[in-house]
Formats: C-alpha cells, sequence, structure tokens
C-alpha cells in the first residue's frame, strides 16, 4: 500500500499532534488535525495580550519554554522545520549559561549552566553550590549516594520498587535536615511540578540526574531557550511546513466522541461552526490531553483498547505562568532564576535579551514603551502564599499577580532593587486559569500530568490494542517519561512507527532514550540479576543499616 492511499485522523494540535503529523506527512500519509482551540500548539503556543494599550499586543506564554540538553527527539523535529528565511527552526534555540539561585534569608548563588570548558570550570560545575552554605558535605554526599543507588539500579528495581515509593521517602528527607529538605528534597518541584511528597522516586530521580548530566557531560547540547515568542519563531513555521507537505488543519473543532465497535475505532465526532459531524480515517492518532482522553473514554473504547482504562486514574496538577511587562528590562541573569523560599515554587526567566538577534522587537508592540518581559512559572498552588495566606488556586487573578510579584521581590530586592513597581507597565496570568464555578477558588484548563507513586501501571503505550488507534501525547509510556514537549514528541515518534507498521509501508522514525553513563551498565545488569532472585541493591543495604544505626543511638542516648 503506498501511504499516499493512507488517510490519517489526529485528533489534538499540540507539540504530540504536530510531531506525529510532521512524520506522518513526510512519509507521504494524508492528513488530518483536528485541534479544539482557535489556535494550534497546545501548552507550548504563545498568545497575544491586548492588554489596555494601543498598538499591537504583548506576547504571553503558558509559561516559558527550556529545552534541556537531554530533549534530543524534539531537538531532531526542530531541525527538520524550515524557516522561510533560511535555516531551521533549531537556529532558533539561544544556549542559556548560568542559573541564579535566590532565598530571602540566605544568599544566593549563580552558576554555570554551560558545559564547563576549563579545569576551574569543571571544578565549579562539580562543586556543590546549592544551599549557599546550610548544607554539610555529610548530607550533600549521602544525597549523591542515593542518585549513585538510582545510577546503577536495573530498569526491573526502578519500575518495580522505585515507581512504588516517594521520592521523598527514596532521599530519606524526612530523617534529615530543614536545610537538606529545602535544597536538596524540594528543589525539583519547580523543575517538575510535583510534590516530592507525593511524586514517584523513579520519575523524578531519572530527570534530576539527566539535569545533573546536561551540565557537565560535554557531548549534550546546553540548555536553550526560544529566541522569540514561541508561536512567532517555532510553531508558526512549523504549521507552514506541514501545510506545504499537505497536511489540513481545523482549528476551532474539539473532539466530542471516539466511535467504537469494541474491537477498533469507527469514527471520531468533532464540533465545528457548522455543528457535530463523524469524520473517519484509515488511522486514529489521539494527541489530546489526558484529562480530555480520560472523558472520551467509553466502554466500547476500552474493550477494544484495554490499556486505556487505566487513564483516568492518572493525575494532574498545575504549573502555570506569568507574564510581567516591563519598561526597565531586568535581565537578572543569562538563564533561570530559582526562588528556593517561595511557596508558590517560583522559577522564571527574563525573555529579552534572548530575543535580541531574534525577528521579534518587543518594542513594536503596545505604545513601544516596554523593555523587557519577566515569564514566571507557579510550580505549588496548593500552599498558602506570604500576603493572602491562601494557594493560589483560591487566589483572584488580582491576588495571584501581587502574591508573586511579593515573593519575586522578596527574593531579588535583599539588597539591590532589581525589580522596581515603578517599571512595571502591566502584567497577564495564563489565560488557562479562569475562575470556577464556585466562587473560592481557581479552574485550570490546562493542567499537567504529574507521575504519582504507582501510576506507571496505568499509563499506555503508544500503541494500543486497537488496530487503528495510537497515542501520540505526554501521559504516554516514554523513555523520557516526565510529561513534557520531549516526552509527547516521543510518544509521537512511537505512535507513527505502529501506523508504519500496521500499514506496512516505511521505516520508523528514530526514538531517543534518556542517555546515562555508560560506565553504570554492568551494575545496571547485575542488579536485574539480583532484584530477579529478590535481592536488595547495595545502597539500600547501606540506607537500612545507617537507619538502624540511627536508632540505636537514639534509644541509648548518643
Amino acid at each position: 500500500m503506498h501511504p499516499g492511499s493512507s488517510s490519517v485522523a489526529i485528533l489534538g494540535g499540540g507539540v504530540g499532534g504536530l510531531s506525529a503529523a510532521q512524520e506522518l506527512a513526510e512519509r507521504g500519509f494524508a492528513v488530518t488535525v483536528y485541534e479544539a482551540d482557535d489556535a494550534l500548539g497546545g501548552k507550548a503556543r504563545s498568545f497575544e495580550y491586548e492588554g489596555d494599550a494601543e498598538g499591537p499586543p504583548l506576547p504571553g506564554e503558558h509559561g516559558f519554554r527550556f529545552f534541556p540538553g537531554f530533549y534530543t527527539n524534539l531537538r531532531d523535529t526542530m531541525a527538520r522545520i524550515p524557516l522561510a528565511e533560511g535555516g531551521t527552526v533549531a537556529d532558533n534555540l539561544v544556549p542559556t549559561s548560568e542559573t541564579l539561585v535566590a532565598s530571602v534569608d540566605g544568599g544566593e548563588s549563580l552558576s554555570r549552566s554551560a558545559t564547563p570548558r576549563t579545569v576551574s570550570e569543571w571544578a565549579d560545575a562539580l562543586r556543590p553550590t546549592i544551599g549557599n552554605g546550610e548544607l554539610t558535605a555529610r548530607e550533600t554526599n549521602y544525597f549523591l549516594r542515593r542518585l549513585l543507588v538510582l545510577l546503577t539500579s536495573g530498569r526491573r528495581r526502578r519500575e518495580r520498587a522505585f515507581d512504588t515509593i516517594t521520592w521523598w521517602e527514596f532521599v530519606d528527607a524526612e530523617e534529615r535536615s530543614p536545610a537538606y529538605r529545602k535544597h536538596l528534597a524540594e528543589s525539583t518541584q519547580a523543575l517538575v511540578a510535583m510534590r516530592p511528597q507525593i511524586a514517584s522516586a523513579r520519575t523524578i530521580g531519572r530527570i534530576y540526574v539527566q539535569l545533573m548530566l546536561d551540565q557537565i557531560e560535554p557531548r549534550r547540547p546546553t540548555e536553550a531557550v526560544l529566541n522569540g515568542p514561541t508561536s512567532v519563531v517555532w510553531i508558526r513555521p512549523w504549521v507552514a511546513y506541514l501545510r506545504s507537505l499537505g497536511v489540513e488543519f481545523r482549528t476551532g473543532t474539539p473532539v466530542r466522541a471516539i466511535e467504537s465497535d469494541g474491537h477498533r475505532v469507527t469514527g471520531v465526532v468533532v464540533e465545528g461552526a457548522d455543528g457535530s459531524e463523524t469524520v473517519t480515517a484509515d488511522h486514529y492518532v489521539a494527541a489530546v490531553p489526558v484529562e480530555v482522553m480520560a472523558r472520551l473514554l467509553t466502554p466500547a473504547l476500552t474493550r477494544a483498547a484495554p490499556s486505556l482504562a487505566g487513564v483516568r486514574k492518572l493525575d494532574t496538577a498545575w504549573m502555570n505562568g506569568l507574564q510581567f511587562y516591563l519598561t526597565d528590562d531586568a535581565p537578572l541573569a543569562h538563564g533561570h532564576q530559582a526562588y528556593t523560599d517561595s511557596p508558590w515554587a517560583l522559577t522564571s526567566i527574563s525573555q529579552r535579551q534572548f530575543w535580541a538577534d531574534g525577528p521579534f522587537d518587543l518594542t513594536e508592540c503596545a505604545d513601544g514603551s516596554v523593555e523587557g518581559v519577566l515569564s514566571v512559572i507557579v510550580s505549588d498552588w496548593e500552599t498558602p502564599g506570604v500576603l493572602f495566606d491562601k494557594p493560589a488556586s483560591e487566589c483572584t487573578r488580582e491576588e495571584i499577580v501581587d502574591e508573586v510579584w511579593a515573593q519575586l521581590t522578596a527574593h531579588l530586592n535583599r539588597e539591590d532593587e532589581r525589580l522596581s513597581a515603578a517599571a512595571l507597565y502591566d502584567v497577564v496570568v495564563d489565560p488557562a486559569i479562569v475562575e470556577a464555578e464556585r466562587g473560592d477558588r481557581m479552574d485550570n484548563r490546562s493542567p499537567l500530568l504529574i507521575n504519582t507513586v504507582g501510576s506507571l501501571r496505568h499509563r499506555p503505550d503508544a500503541v494500543t490494542e486497537a488496530p487503528n488507534l495510537v497515542l501520540a501525547a505526554d501521559y504516554v509510556r516514554t523513555e523520557t517519561d516526565l510529561a513534557t514537549m520531549e516526552s509527547a514528541n516521543e510518544a509521537a515518534r512511537r505512535a507513527v512507527a505502529g501506523v508504519l507498521d500496521r500499514a506496512g509501508v516505511g521505516s520508523p522514525p528514530t526514538v531517543w532514550g534518556l542517555d546515562e553513563p555508560a560506565v553504570f551498565e554492568p551494575l545496571k545488569r547485575q542488579d536485574d540479576v539480583a532484584c530477579a532472585l529478590g535481592l536488595p541493591h547495595p545502597g539500600e543495604t547501606e540506607r537500612g543499616l545507617g537507619r538502624l544505626l540511627r536508632g540505636f543511638r537514639t534509644r541509648v542516648g548518643a
């Protein structure tokens, strides 16, 4: 069968859906993408904020986009998206070089995020800089030993043991000092929007290791951000390229039902401007978010694809952003800022410095006086803040703005006024944050999958049991594992491989997994054997002895 004679309906136009569309269209399939929103790109897209000023709208984001070095699959896709002026979208990635870690009570540190080049830079990269002197060498070394346990454990132990305990338990946070809990056990929440007390040790540990390796592994690309608003420098060129390949887009067309006869998908009901209709195709790619897929499940569909039954058991959390528009730019650091004493787990990036050589001119927006954009992400929406003693989810939009500004300035203005209220031109909260039907809290139209303890068994593979249904979304089982753009792209590649196999045509896309140091591979293989025999990891034995000794010292009063 020639691919051109096979039709594919892709449900969802986010990163997963667009990635699948690219792989299929490049192989000659007839592809139609159905997207509920009026714009494509899903959580990754930017939006236009009109504000009160006259002139062109300001750029806004769901949250700032950043591309760690381990985003191998996504970077490959971006490198195949041409720009009208020459080059590819991958050329719009700008490396960062440092990370600012600020606190309210302690000092702050500025660490390099670029790959070390000299002996002194390597020494700085390997020397623990987090904690601003609050952490003891003993606690830092213990944490590193816990990471070593993860790195030397095989797949069997990771999936059977480490997915069943929290990161908090894995690193023994409860038994350690407040500084250890703050700077090590809880430090990942700002990056992955998961409370360490509920998140899987397997998932957080693997991503933590990847982020560490990004910094010190010279073969990996440096962490990067885009040189302009996401939709301008990535999504629009992507859509233009897909249109040139013959992909058809139907925006403003939400999926209302996936029909099935209990064996296969028989059609999809979508709702457009002219009402509902049922569309059919040879293959269906479900690339909708996890909460949407859960609503679409029916008894017939789960009979056709039993692995989908667990989707309803997956959890989501909030990780949404604000954009502060400034009349005086505040670069802060050439990379991320992390705010360790922020109850809302804030992180930020000052965008303008990375847009200097890009195609977007910020001064042409609004009345021309905006010189900077500070993009802030709130990762904890359930912990009370410092102004109103309420979690973000129970604040009004105005209270969210005031609370975030207060937490930022408490960290940044301890000695010098780096953020000035006089320079605050305007601010916008992610439009996905809306007032709930009940008036005492907000609602989120774009929540994020979180990898809670034991959730791996509920996540389906990209290729389902239904012979014409595959999945291209970040809740699918992937090597990336975490709900990210990279995971969505990887899932899309696996989904396309399933379509190609079933159609009996073409070669599947390359899929890159997470890259861990090869030196640990023999130890992982040994651990797989030990785990199969019911034996503990040597590091867990050490941990158990340590607990026994601590308990003995407590009992004897030592």
